[in-house]
């Protein structure tokens, strides 16, 4: 891949990689003409300063559906997507093994080149899942289905220093194939090499942003106070329950530039944003749900929470505290043994931390179990989301009885909120994150959601001063 410089800058394809998408499109082609539409790509290496965020970002159309998947920490990690050459959706509770089904059908099928760059590297799948099995009714996720993974056009991969671009096109039987490379080529021709997100410009003086909750503060209180009650009666641990405020600025929130700001200000998270139509939906997430190495597979229960000190004195008192806390040990171990029970029948073993961690972010502090696995057998990253999907950090424990409880108590429609949202590849490995710390983006308008997991010491207005620490993740970004 070269970078030509100069009014336009654009990627080009050199000659040898042009005339190997040539021979995939061509093989694509007599599949498609056999067995119907067929995927076509090429991968080639970029350079590995590359920003695949602020490439996507700076490129995309508008409408177009846009991904972008960061963990900075983590060797700077960043897996970026544009445009969609294949939807992948599905409904209902079997939506995690249809998509998994149809991504696996797809990639069979598909003319490409081996991966031979980081994680991620060649044709993906990119997106997420609704928290419920249902698609969402409320009318500001429109676009963001029960279950929707997007194949793109253009996908930017980078870790360690060392990138790749994958291009990819969908084969009809009537497709000409140079006309298909032509379109490919007009496609990576059209992107810009942004060196940098956009910076994010807070709102002028005298026209800060409106902050409105949809619930009052003493409904919320009351919400948590009937749960705890629940709790109490039997049969029920455990139940998470969620709120929501809204953001009014005075101009359209860029999506880009809030996910710069959270980039650098919580490394450690998943840091993303997913981009349908006119909406975007960003999250700052401390939570692995899932990542899927071959046979290896590992995610973090996460549960219990404190607020973070500029003191380091006061900062590691807090941490001591919350590592004793009766309370937040129990909803931690919940939801570790049931992260457990859930990947026993898949693995030859699962092992845990004898004991929880700090994990630390920026604004908040929880208590965390790393969970490891091998798998028995080949299991889907995506199928794996749906074993684990919802841990008792989102839902509640038993599932079973808190689920009609969470919209009862709530009284809102969580959409993708607390919903797994993350990508696949080629061998079906990937990751996906729980889609918290998070905010949906529609214009002027933005809303936050946080959420607090209630057993039955909880005490209401404690409960509501953790859903504000949570909440700072992004409201000093969306309301200043």
């Amino acid at each position: 891949m070269e970078l030509r410089t100069g009014q336009a800058p654009a990627f080009a394809l050199r000659r040898a990689d042009r005339e190997r998408l040539a021979r995939h499109v061509e093989r694509a082609l007599r599949r498609a003409r056999r067995r119907g539409a067929a995927l076509a790509a090429v991968t080639v290496p970029v350079a590995g300063d590359v920003d695949p965020s602020a490439v996507v970002a700076a490129s995309r159309r508008p409408g177009e559906p846009w991904f972008c998947f960061e963990q900075p920490d983590r060797e700077g990690f960043a897996l970026a997507a544009l445009g969609c050459v294949q939807a992948l959706e599905a409904e209902g509770d079997g939506r995690f093994r249809a998509l998994a089904a149809d991504w696996r059908a797809l990639i069979a099928e598909a003319q490409c080149d081996p991966p031979d760059g980081p994680r991620g590297s060649g044709p993906v799948a990119v997106g997420g899942f609704g928290f419920t099995p249902q698609a969402p009714r409320a009318p500001h996720w429109a676009g963001f289905g029960a279950a929707s993974l997007h194949v793109p056009e253009v996908a930017l991969v980078r870790r360690g220093g060392e990138a790749r671009l994958t291009a990819c096109a969908l084969v009809a039987p009537d497709d000409v194939a140079d006309e298909v490379v032509g379109r490919v080529e007009a496609r990576l021709a059209s992107l810009v090499p942004a060196p940098a997100l956009a910076l994010w410009d807070p709102e002028p003086a005298g026209d800060r942003a409106r902050v409105v909750s949809t619930m009052a503060p003493e409904h919320y209180e009351a919400a948590v106070a009937r749960a705890v009650a629940r709790i109490r009666e039997g049969g029920l641990s455990k139940v998470v329950l969620a709120r929501s405020v809204e953001v009014h600025a005075a101009a359209a929130h860029d999506a880009a530039a809030v996910l710069g700001v959270l980039r650098e200000a919580f490394r450690a998270c998943h840091v993303f944003v997913v981009g349908r139509g006119e909406r975007a939906f960003v999250a700052a997430s401390p939570e692995l749900l899932v990542r899927r190495d071959g046979l290896r597979a590992g995610t973090l229960a996460l549960a219990g929470s404190t607020r973070r000190s500029a003191d380091p004195a006061v900062d590691v008192h807090l941490g001591e505290q919350l590592l004793q806390s009766p309370k937040d040990r129990e909803e931690q171990a919940i939801v570790t043994r049931r992260i457990e029970r859930a990947l026993a029948p898949h693995a030859v073993w699962v092992t845990s931390a004898e004991e929880p961690v700090l994990v630390k972010m920026a604004n908040i502090q929880h208590l965390g179990t790393p969970i490891r696995a091998q798998l028995a057998r080949p299991v889907s990253a995506i199928e794996l989301a749906g074993v684990l999907h919802p841990t008792p950090a989102v839902g509640g424990e038993p599932h079973a009885v808190a689920a009609p409880l969470i919209p009862a108590l709530e009284g809102l429609d969580r959409g993708w909120y607390a919903g797994p949202v993350g990508w696949t590849d080629l061998h079906e490995d990937g990751e996906l994150c729980v889609a918290l710390r998070c905010a949906l983006l529609e214009g002027p308008v933005a809303r936050c959601y946080a959420g607090v997991g209630v057993v039955r010491d909880s005490d209401p207005a404690a409960e509501l001063a953790e859903t504000e620490i949570k909440l700072g993740a992004l409201l000093p970004v969306l309301a200043a």
